[in-house]
Formats: structure tokens, sequence, C-alpha cells
């Protein structure tokens, strides 16, 4: 039996676990040298021997069985099919999830490039991870891979967002971090709202995209805090609190501008961000639209309350750590979605049942609309219709 154990889940939030030559295949020949001379890429390449040694033993047939068998306890690049497309198709019959979203791991934050000079390195390193991206889930359909599009230049943006839907992409990832020089919500960037409209792809917010935390606030006289995985890299207690700023005041710019309004149609996901600070954040956007909406034209222009706007087009997933029956109660049926964030070490080794223990005061509809008809409603055309209800008659 699969570890969905029959029930209709999908997954908002899955990964890659690239290896360094992950982009080589799908870079553009004459920027390849560019590419290979960035930071993170020779910090990434400083662990190719390491890396090879994990595609020799995923080669061997016994280790992917085990591994298989173990599905949601070997993580990173352990897991099945963290990294050979091969073996996908197999993680998603083990799971028994009717279909999942899946990001990169290596290339979030696009390198740095968005934040730098080189907009021909930017937009191309986009380009081949959504080449990339695109390739590895072809194998399985219930695989929906996420592109990416950086937000710097406006023509480029409309071009790789164009591209993206080409190839196959079946939701498209912004930065919460605002452009180095125009607001997220400029006019200009509406070619990318509505080809994503009109192809009926949700746009996404993940983690890796958003503001860091001052790194001076780690200079507390004490010994460094580890994270997680034993480094200093990933999040601590402190690094963790500001994850969701970046995307709350990115995405609160785009519905006070009337950008939601301007693409009714256009649904927006925040992914890997947390969730708990969504019903706090409706609140603010609502006592915000209240005080200054005497004096402030767009604030009068909007369809409804921030609050209903987003419960009328926003989705968020919550870490397995936080209540999401609280959240759910506090922001509306309407925005939750679940994720395993599989193979990371974030996601846990029970992500069902830490969602199930918070959900329980829910009511039933309340549960499936978190485990799949938000998720559903979310990617629109993204998502197949034999996929959205597979062994149920569909409807609509």
């Amino acid at each position: 039996m699969s570890y969905a154990a029959g029930r209709l889940i999908h997954d908002a939030d899955s990964h890659l676990m690239e290896m360094t030559d992950c982009l080589d295949p799908y870079f553009e020949a004459r920027l390849l040298e560019r590419y290979h001379a960035l930071p993170v890429y020779q910090a990434k390449h400083s662990h190719a021997h390491w890396m090879n040694k994990e595609r020799a033993r995923h080669e061997d047939a016994a280790y992917r069985a085990a591994a298989g068998d173990a599905i949601l306890l070997k993580k990173n690049y352990e897991a099945l099919g963290s990294f050979r497309r091969e073996d996908r198709p197999a993680v998603m019959d083990r799971l028994g999830f009717a279909s999942q979203l899946v990001f990169t791991t290596f290339c979030l934050g696009n390198f740095g490039l968005d934040q730098s000079g080189d907009m021909e390195l930017c937009y191309a390193a986009a380009d081949a991870h959504n080449r990339m991206m695109t390739d590895f889930c072809s194998v399985d359909r219930r695989l929906l891979p996420v592109a990416y599009v950086p937000l710097e230049d406006f023509q480029r943006a409309k071009q790789t967002a164009r591209l993206a839907i080409q190839l196959g992409a079946k939701a498209i990832m912004v930065p919460s971090l605002c452009p180095q020089k125009h607001a997220p919500s400029h006019i200009g960037l509406d070619p990318v709202w509505r080809a994503a409209e009109e192809a009926g792809l949700p746009i996404l917010l993940h983690v890796g995209g958003e503001e860091k935390l001052n790194p001076v606030y780690k200079e507390n006289g004490l010994p460094p805090v580890p994270d997680f995985h034993g480094g200093d890299d990933n999040f601590t207690s402190v690094s963790y609190m500001p994850i969701p700023n970046a995307a709350m005041q990115t995405l609160s710019t785009l519905i006070f501008d009337g950008v939601f309004d301007r693409f009714p149609n256009l649904k927006w996901g925040a992914i890997e961000l947390g969730a708990s600070w969504v019903p706090g954040w409706m609140r603010s956007m609502d006592s915000a639209a209240h005080a200054f909406g005497r004096n402030e034209e767009r604030l009068q222009k909007l369809s409804a309350k921030p609050s209903e706007i987003v419960r009328r087009q926003f989705r968020a997933a919550p870490y397995p750590h936080e209540d999401a029956g609280w959240i759910i109660r506090n922001s509306g049926d309407e925005v939750c979605l679940f994720s395993s964030d599989y193979p990371h070490v974030e996601g846990g080794r029970n992500p069902l049942k830490r969602f199930d223990e918070t959900l329980a005061g829910c009511t039933p509809t309340q549960v499936e609309r978190f485990y799949s008809e938000n998720f559903i409603d979310l990617m629109g055309e993204g998502l197949a219709r034999d996929l959205r209800r597979p062994g149920l008659k569909a409807t609509g």
C-alpha cells in the first residue's frame, strides 16, 4: 500500500537534488563558461567527487529498492528519485499522491543573478533551469514542473515566461524579493501575468527567493548555532523568522496596486514559506485598506476587501510543524495546501501524521480542501483533468 493509503492527496511541494552539471546540457553554449565561473557553481563543483559517488550508488538496483522501501526515511541525495528522473515514477507510486509540484533545489534564488548587472546570464540561467525541469518531469504526467521567471527586465521576463509555457511548465515561480529597479506590481510585468492567466497556470513564490536575515543578527557573542543539517547555511530559529517578510510585502503590493484584480483568473501561491503569517497579514491588509482608503484611489478601486481577494486567488502551504487547523480557521477554508517537501529533511518522515493531528478539529470539507481541492483550484489548466480526481467521476 502507498503512503497515501488510497486518500486523494495532491502535493504542493517536492524537489530535485541536482548534481553540479545539471544545467550544462540545457545552457546556451556561448554562456556556459560565464555560468561555470559563478561562485555558487564553483562551491557546488567542489563536491563533485562526492556527488559522483552518489550517482554510482543510485545505479545499484538493490540500493534503489531499499530506498523505495524507506521512501520518507531517506532524505536529500540518498532519496529515491532525488536526481534520477527514471526513478521518480516509482516515488509517486510509493507515495500515492495524485500529483506533485516539482521545484529545483540547486537553482533556488537563480544563483543571485537577479541582483547582478548581468541580465543576459540571469535569463539564460532561468531558461536553462526551465528546460531542465520540464525535461525531468516529462517522465511522468503526475510530476508538475515549476519554471522560474526573473522579474528584472520586462521584455526578457515576458520571453522567458512564454518559453516556459511552451516547454510545458505547469506553474511559474517568481521571487518574493523586490526587483532592483521597479515594483513587482509594475505594469511592465503585466505580459507575464497575462501569459500565465491565459495558459491557466499559477504564479508561485517559494523559499529561496526571499530577503535573507541580516547576518549581524548572528553576532551575539555566543557560539554559532548549527542548523538542522549541522552546518550554518540553512535556517535556524532566528533566520527562520523573516522568511515570509518579502512574500508579505510583495503580495500586498500586488493586491493594493490592482494586479490581482487586473488578472482575476490568475491564482497565486506561497510554497515552503509557511502559513502562520497568513491570517495576520490578511487582517493587516484590511486595516491598511480601511485606514488609507479615503486618500488612495487604488484602494477605492479594489474589487473587494484584501482578505476576500486573498481567499479568491491566493493559496499557501503550511510547514508540517505549524498548526494547519488554526491557520484554516483564521484565514478561510480556501487558503491552505498540503505539501511533503520530498525529499528534503524539512518535510519530516511522516507529514500526513503531523498535519492530520492539527486538522483534527476541522470539518471533513476543510480537510478535503487542504489535501486536494485547494490544490486543484490553484493549478487550473496546469493539472490535467484526469489527474484532478483520479478514480473518481470527473466534475466540471
